[in-house]
């Protein structure tokens, strides 16, 4: 019970703190802009955030929330509880996409390259804002994409199909009523292979190092958790590699789910 007291201690000091307590207010009462261009009418698709926003972020993830429950020997999941627990009582926004950072590592071990790629950046306890390339950052956030319209929570009647590629990759077609954390580095998402409903990780930036299709349609207004954007979006012939099986994608993501 007190393997890690004195870490959790002084985390909670930290967002008790009126300078972390204002930055929640900040991050909330700004809410996330939906930049769909740059000044030459490029499309970009970033969404905009408060620097309070940034500055949750930081304290967090630097904290251990994503990460510290695959880099500790004991007790690595109830600190990743208690931080997590902490990191609330200043802002659940936040804790949006440092729990589903912390979430995806098993769904990513289905796949050992996949893992390869990306277990490091998303189990170091560090926050890199910059949107560039996941392979230009030391430390990377992952989200989720698989509510669609049609379908709600039975995510079998998802219409987003995957098309093989000679080299491996799949190419996505589709819609998504609901992303989470939308300017994450990579997210996990389900469409339709060949083989039946498959789970795909679909990173913001091709490997070429181009922006992938995605689309960001909206930000979602919503009643609570207005510090962090979530999104409609579309994929366009977005990038994607397999994560597990063809066909098994909902035991794959619901490693991440659970």
């Amino acid at each position: 019970a007190t393997t890690h007291a004195d870490r959790l201690a002084a985390f909670g000091a930290r967002v008790g703190a009126a300078e972390t307590q204002a930055w929640a207010s900040q991050a909330n009462r700004v809410a996330p802009t939906f930049l769909p261009y740059d000044r030459f009418g490029r499309r970009i698709d970033e969404v905009e955030f408060h620097p309070a926003y940034h500055q949750l972020m930081r304290l967090g993830l630097e904290a251990g929330v994503s990460g510290a429950a695959w880099n500790v020997s004991r007790a690595g999941h109830a600190l990743h509880a208690g931080l997590l627990f902490l990191m609330g009582q200043a802002d659940y926004g936040v804790c949006c996409p440092m729990s589903m950072t912390y979430a995806v590592v098993p769904a990513l071990r289905v796949q050992p390259a996949v893992a390869a790629a990306w277990e490091s950046r998303v189990m170091a306890e560090a926050y890199d804002q910059r949107f560039v390339p996941a392979s230009e950052k030391r430390a990377a956030t992952m989200g989720m994409a698989m509510t669609e319209k049609q379908g709600g929570s039975d995510v079998r009647a998802n219409s987003t199909r995957a098309e093989a590629q000679t080299d491996g990759s799949y190419v996505l077609t589709g819609h998504k009523w609901f992303c989470s954390a939308p300017m994450s580095d990579a997210f996990l998402t389900l469409a339709y292979a060949p083989g039946g409903l498959t789970c795909f990780l679909v990173p913001r930036w091709r490997s070429g190092g181009e922006r992938n299709e995605i689309e960001i349609q909206r930000l979602k207004d919503k009643l609570g958790d207005r510090s962090n954007a979530s999104a409609e979006i579309e994929y366009r012939g977005a990038s994607a590699v397999r994560v597990g099986e063809e066909g098994r994608g909902v035991r794959t993501i619901i490693e991440m789910v659970q």
